[in-house]
């Protein structure tokens, strides 16, 4: 049986990766054929939001923030949940001044399983229906992994990242399934491209990549599912706002400096209304901005020079602090903040409720 079973192993190792590019070199040309005319066909039949129901996590600011107005515009109903009281409620406020019929802000925490329930009971006892679940909430943390002294305090990364996405989902599922609906997951793209620093934040995106694929191939058609990888975009986390060792959320503008570099940050309201066309068009990913792809190729062919790349730009000489790494020189040589950066970015003044 052993003999049997490596004879198997053996033919698949030499053949199938010969069989496999031939045929991608073949088939490929027809395969992105028929993508984009489906890609023309979903354009065409995109879906009317007005009138339906739907849920935001994380929509006290940033991108959540800016989806909410969005789906206001197109005229949806909305249930937006965050932490913060007086900065949900403006927001609720504000959709419904720009077009939403009704808007219920639920102050939530989606890292606690009774809040998730909770907030799926709220907008089924106040709309009776679900169409779109919008997964967004987040937090950032930004240190070496060998600088936490106590390894706990980065679990709210995954509670919030990861968990809260799974909880909110879970509870969410059936009421999607009657209404054929969908689930909109902000993950990043840093769950493909594992940015230094960041490691728990990669961890929990890539993790929340993973479980909603699965969760397509399990549930088919009867939930549509988009998968958004943004890049960098105007928001709390590019304006500093990091999860630090000690599990407390700070502002830190030079370390984001540090991080995010010459890196263009991609405004916010261009990023929602990507995000929301792209939902009712059907599609299944979607980065933004979408130059952001071209990282992932290099991650997949050439994993080793991004890697080289990182440690050389990210990373000062021995002894030296974090703002003698490249990355921040070059920043402050060129004085790319000042036309790279939106405005708000600049200011480190954060919503505290």
């Amino acid at each position: 049986m052993e003999l049997v079973l490596d004879l198997i192993h053996k033919i698949l190792n030499t053949y199938l990766p010969h069989i496999s590019t031939t045929a991608l070199i073949h088939f490929m040309p027809l395969y992105l054929f028929l993508k984009f005319l489906h890609f023309i066909f979903r354009s065409i039949f995109s879906e009317n939001v007005a009138g339906k129901v739907v849920l935001i996590t994380g929509a006290s600011s940033g991108i959540g923030e800016h989806l909410a107005y969005e789906y206001a515009k197109r005229g949806a109903r909305l249930v937006l949940a965050a932490r913060r009281h007086r900065s949900l409620q403006q927001v609720a406020d504000m959709a419904y001044w720009l077009g939403s019929p009704d808007v219920v802000p639920v102050h939530a925490d989606v890292s606690k399983v009774e809040d998730c329930q909770r907030l799926i009971e709220e907008a089924i006892n106040n709309f009776g229906r679900l169409d779109h679940l919008v997964i967004n909430a987040a937090v950032t943390p930004l240190y070496m992994f060998e600088d936490l002294i106590e390894v706990t305090n980065a679990a709210p990364a995954m509670d919030i990242n990861f968990w809260g996405a799974v909880y909110t989902t879970h509870f969410a599922i059936p009421h999607l399934k009657e209404t054929k609906g969908k689930i909109v997951a902000i993950t990043s793209s840093a769950g493909v491209l594992n940015a230094a620093r960041i490691s728990f934040y990669n961890a929990s995106k890539a993790a929340m990549i993973s479980f909603y694929e699965t969760l397509r191939v399990e549930l088919g058609t009867q939930i549509g599912i988009t998968i958004v990888t943004p890049g960098l975009v105007e928001s709390e986390l590019t304006k500093g706002k990091f999860l630090t060792t000690e599990g407390k959320l700070e502002v830190n503008q030079v370390m984001r400096d540090v991080e995010m570099s010459v890196t263009p940050i991609l405004p916010v309201q261009k990023c929602a209304r990507a995000i929301v066309k792209s939902a009712c068009r059907g599609d299944n990913y979607l980065t933004e901005p979408p130059w952001f792809r071209t990282l992932f190729v290099y991650r997949i062919f050439f994993p080793e020079l991004l890697e080289w790349f990182q440690r050389w730009f990210l990373f000062p000489g021995r002894g030296q602090p974090p703002t003698e790494a490249p990355s921040k020189i070059i920043l402050d040589v060129t004085g790319f903040k000042e036309y790279g950066y939106p405005k708000s970015v600049l200011s480190p003044h954060i919503k505290v409720d």
